[in-house]
């Protein structure tokens, strides 16, 4: 069950990526670290940010954000600068990709990630509506 985040840990993970997280991701996740997305593809589980501020939350955590990012640049094919948000169930990423003009902003857009294939598709417009479909 996703619980509330303290902004320092999301502060922490883009630090660690050297990126900045889309204003509304940010907003999310702060409200809820985690969860399910059910498309009509795949079901997803978000990868929250590390909380290290209990023990419980610490568990809860373990798969978070950046560890899950380092873990998906092993794969062959997987974009340059990506990072993996959630992971479905056939062993596809949701990813959010860096602008190209500014390169440490993620795009607000999210990118399906086929692992089979290589191929990215837009899976939503933005994070805030992705986040919204949260079960």
């Amino acid at each position: 069950m996703p619980f509330p985040v303290d902004p320092k840990f999301i502060d922490q993970a883009e630090a660690k990526l050297g990126v900045k997280f889309p204003d509304s991701f940010r907003a999310g996740m702060a409200e809820l670290n985690g969860g399910e997305i059910e498309t009509n593809e795949d079901l997803w589980q978000l990868h929250p940010f590390f909380d290290t501020s209990d023990k419980k939350r610490l568990k809860r955590t373990a798969n978070d954000i950046v560890r899950e990012t380092a873990s998906a640049k092993g794969w062959t094919g997987f974009p340059e600068g990506a990072v993996a948000i959630a992971s479905g169930q056939c062993g596809d990423i949701a990813i959010l990709i860096r602008e190209e003009r500014e390169p440490t902003r993620l795009r607000d857009t999210v990118l399906h990630w086929d692992h089979e294939t290589g191929a990215t598709k837009i899976l939503a417009p933005t994070t805030e509506i992705w986040l919204n479909t949260r079960s």
